[in-house]
């Protein structure tokens, strides 16, 4: 028997049960209407699909998929997907006006930054793959921006390679709601950035971040580009005990 639990979170709040699937028979959580949302459970594609009907403001929410899956000695576990962002809005659509790669060689390291720019909603998945295979290791992601015009964002990755790598093709992919492309390391549109230095330190979220703004010349010269580049990340953990050190010091 499988068993389906769909979770809403919205944002600054603790995630809630909507509802749960268990022998066939869904189950809505009170405090939801039950005739809003519907579910389909697919055993052959493996999938759960939720449905709601007549969307409202307050909809907009993280909704997160999770089941338990029997293990030995009468344990279970329970997984929990990535989750997919709800956005509410009058505001239509768009997708990014901008996109490219900037590259800039370092010691014995290349690091390719991947710029989207200026879509809506901010929802988008950014991921780094090399002959088709997903790439995780040295790929740093950042959070989005919103633009000077209003309801535009904007995100960066990038990826950290051996100087050795120069010579492989990566890939920057993105899906967007309205679009959805990837864009080649190898490539005359890459560019290369030049750097000033203009070092720093912030706190963020309870991580120690050491980074440099670099300055793009050529095409980009108009504007700032925001490229984090992660020195040092210190767990909250840490972060805790070096207070603590202070304070009773």
């Amino acid at each position: 028997d499988i068993v389906i639990h769909w979770y809403k979170q919205k944002e600054g709040e603790a995630p809630e049960r909507l509802l749960f699937v268990s022998g066939g028979q869904v189950t809505i959580e009170s405090g939801f209407q039950a005739n809003r949302y519907m579910t389909e459970i697919s055993s052959v594609q493996k999938r759960c699909v939720l449905t709601i009907t007549d969307v409202i403001p307050d909809d907009a929410a993280t909704y997160y998929c999770a089941y338990w899956d029997p293990h030995l000695w009468y344990t279970w576990i329970k997984y929990f997907g990535m989750g997919t962002k709800l956005v509410v809005s009058e505001k239509r659509s768009s997708p990014p006006k901008n996109s490219e790669i900037l590259q800039r060689k370092h010691e014995n390291q290349i690091m390719y930054v991947c710029f989207i720019e200026k879509f809506y909603p901010e929802v988008i998945r950014v991921t780094w793959t090399e002959d088709e295979k997903e790439v995780t290791d040295n790929v740093v992601k950042g959070d989005t921006w919103q633009s000077t015009k209003e309801d535009e964002y904007s995100i960066a990755s990038w990826l950290t390679v051996p100087a050795e790598s120069e010579d492989k093709k990566y890939y920057c992919k993105y899906e967007h709601e309205e679009k959805s492309t990837s864009l080649p390391t190898q490539a005359d549109s890459v560019k290369t950035a030049s750097q000033e230095e203009d070092c720093g330190t912030v706190f963020n979220r309870g991580n120690l971040i050491l980074f440099c703004h670099l300055f793009v010349t050529d095409q980009l010269m108009h504007r700032t580009a925001y490229l984090v580049y992660i020195i040092l990340l210190l767990k909250s953990s840490m972060y805790n005990i070096i207070i603590l050190f202070f304070i009773y010091r």
